[in-house]
């Protein structure tokens, strides 16, 4: 059974191998000295520029050359200090993008007119974490280009700073700027299209592709839950540890029945790691997790429903370095979601509030 397996992991890596180069999944770009990224990590040749509709690599290195640097600057001090900060923000900005575009309207608080804004909603409300660190990294642009640099672009810098640190520098790449900050904001619009962790696979791919994303950027993206923690309602609800209706591995199933209560309430509805070898670094354990069935999510052992996916999974698992470089790519594909670009929208003095 082992030599099956090994010599089945083999041909798909084979095959995978010219499937990538294909593909473009050699070196990937990361920021150069002179994008104004900020630093620590090594950075070879950027992507190409502009990228999407209206962006581009260095964007901002005359208007405010250091705010790629401001940025990352108040990202690694956050996530030095609380890993789980930086899994908020790769989700920001997923949770950003899927509503409305990438254009920050995930940041902007309840008013008078608009009492339920996305932030309010289930999605996001109470678990979507990392609000302080853009309101940090957006008063220190103020200071220094005040007007300039959108919240949009700030998450998703952000979203690319937080993955550097947590992978040790494997996943930093550049990172095109030039969004516009939203207008609009509605919580029932969270609900509309980001996906749940109880989706199956047909479900996700339809979501995902609604989005402009593909099956490999579905099962790339996934690996984010690498990181992170989730609440026990996320994955209790939908008998995901209910022995006769799950195919959760026993082990990971027992230790999170004596975690989580049966029944999870608002007040009480402890959170567990996504990933329990890894839990705060951003790697590829996640896809050895799904292959042994240790994940939490209806939508994460999904991946093992099709062949493509689960052959995905397998390679992802175990060729190393690779799943570093197509998040990177697949991270900038997102971020390009229904961007606002030039007068279609602003830039907000406060990011959580319209100008």
């Amino acid at each position: 059974m082992a030599r099956l397996a090994a010599l089945t992991f083999l041909a798909l890596v084979c095959s995978v191998t010219t499937c990538c180069h294909a593909e473009g999944y050699g070196s990937y770009g990361y920021p150069s000295p002179g994008s104004g990224s900020g630093g620590g990590y090594p950075s070879p040749t950027p992507t190409p520029t502009p990228s999407g509709a209206g962006l581009a690599v260095g964007f901002y290195d005359h208007a405010c050359p250091n705010a790629e640097a401001i940025v990352r600057g108040v990202v690694k001090k956050a996530v030095e200090q609380n890993p789980g900060v930086g899994a908020g923000l790769i989700r920001m900005l997923f949770h950003d993008c899927f509503v409305q575009g990438c254009d920050a309207s995930v940041l902007l608080d309840p008013t008078a007119a608009n009492a339920q804004p996305e932030k309010l909603s289930p999605p996001n409300n109470p678990s979507l974490r990392g609000f302080e660190v853009i309101d940090a990294a957006k008063a220190a642009l103020e200071a220094a280009c005040p007007g300039t640099v959108s919240c949009a672009d700030i998450v998703a810098f952000a979203g690319r700073d937080a993955s550097a640190e947590l992978s040790g520098g494997r996943a930093d790449f550049a990172m095109p700027a030039g969004r516009r900050d939203g207008l609009v904001s509605n919580a029932n619009d969270a609900l509309n299209f980001l996906p749940p962790p109880s989706f199956n696979l047909s479900e996700l791919i339809t979501s995902f592709a609604a989005k402009g994303l593909d099956v490999n950027d579905l099962v790339v993206l996934s690996g984010a839950h690498t990181v992170g923690r989730s609440h026990c309602s996320s994955f209790t609800r939908d008998g995901r540890l209910n022995a006769s209706a799950s195919d959760m591995n026993p082990g990971l199933a027992a230790s999170l029945r004596q975690q989580c209560p049966a029944s999870p309430t608002v007040a009480n509805d402890p959170t567990v790691a996504q990933d329990a070898v890894t839990p705060a670094r951003l790697d590829s354990q996640y896809y050895k997790n799904v292959l042994n069935r240790n994940v939490l999510f209806t939508s994460d052992a999904a991946l093992l429903k099709s062949g493509q996916t689960a052959a995905a999974v397998v390679v992802n698992a175990f060729v190393p370095g690779l799943w570093e470089q197509k998040f990177a790519k697949a991270m900038v594909k997102m971020a390009s979601i229904e961007v606002k670009t030039g007068a279609n929208g602003e830039v907000r003095r406060n990011c959580r509030a319209v100008n």
